[in-house]
């Protein structure tokens, strides 16, 4: 009469979790080849759409080139995966918390799935903010300090890795709220700690800032302000989730 082992369980619980990690990669890779396939007829409309900012701020007739052979056909569809990329992000995280959520306490997911939806949406927010507020100011002040007989004639591929890194940089910075209540959950600060520390992370938020933005003092200052009232949010939310917490262990 044959006995399964611990080793056999181990193999079996082993093989279970691969299993599932392969179903939920499938599926989300498949969420995403789907938005793909659904964005590629638009591929052109969006890159018009993401090159209005500039656009706007050219003298009539401007425009911008390509100097490359295929970039009129490879960027388009670069943007087209980012933007695929953006919005199957949902789905995608979706699949992830699926796949870790079973070994989570009950404490632990009442706190990662508010955090989840905060962080898309932040990035989203972050993203908005770059395209409608950031892109307009910083190309209106590149067109007004360019030197005479100076003609703005930009790559569209390099254009569009321009504005992706300013959607990422602004996506990312936009977390800041998360990341303080993350290091918060975990015992690493406290509110009153991040509170006292408001000045030095003011400087390092502009020192950052600095180094992650054009170098242009306007798109600096939109990211440094945002981040100086999303770190106070950030706080704000760090106190919420510490009474939550200090609540449980009183249980």
């Amino acid at each position: 009469m044959n006995h399964a082992g611990p080793e056999s369980d181990t193999e079996s619980s082993l093989m279970e979790h691969l299993l599932e990690l392969r179903t939920r990669l499938l599926r989300g890779l498949a969420g995403l080849v789907l938005v793909l396939l659904l964005l590629l007829p638009f591929a052109n409309r969006l890159y018009a759409w993401l090159a209005a900012p500039l656009l706007d701020k050219l003298p009539a007739g401007g425009q911008l080139i390509a100097v490359q052979v295929a970039s009129p056909f490879f960027t388009p569809l670069k943007l087209a995966f980012f933007v695929a990329l953006l919005v199957s992000a949902p789905w995608l995280l979706y699949q992830a918390w699926a796949f870790v959520a079973p070994g989570l306490y009950q404490r632990e997911k009442r706190l990662a799935m508010p955090l989840l939806v905060s962080a898309v949406t932040l990035f989203y927010a972050g993203c908005a903010f770059a395209f409608f507020v950031v892109l307009p100011a910083v190309f209106g002040f590149l067109a007004a300090i360019k030197p005479e007989g100076v003609a703005m004639m930009t790559d569209i591929n390099a254009y569009l890795d321009f504005v992706l890194v300013i959607f990422l940089a602004f996506g990312a910075s936009f977390q800041l709220p998360v990341a303080l209540v993350i290091l918060v959950a975990l015992g690493w600060v406290t509110p009153d700690q991040l509170r006292a520390g408001r000045g030095y992370a003011i400087v390092g938020i502009f020192v950052l800032a600095a180094i992650i933005t054009p170098p242009d003092v306007v798109s600096q200052l939109l990211l440094a302000v945002p981040m100086c009232l999303l770190y106070e949010a950030g706080i704000v939310a760090s106190r919420v989730v510490a009474r939550r917490h200090a609540a449980d262990a009183a249980d």
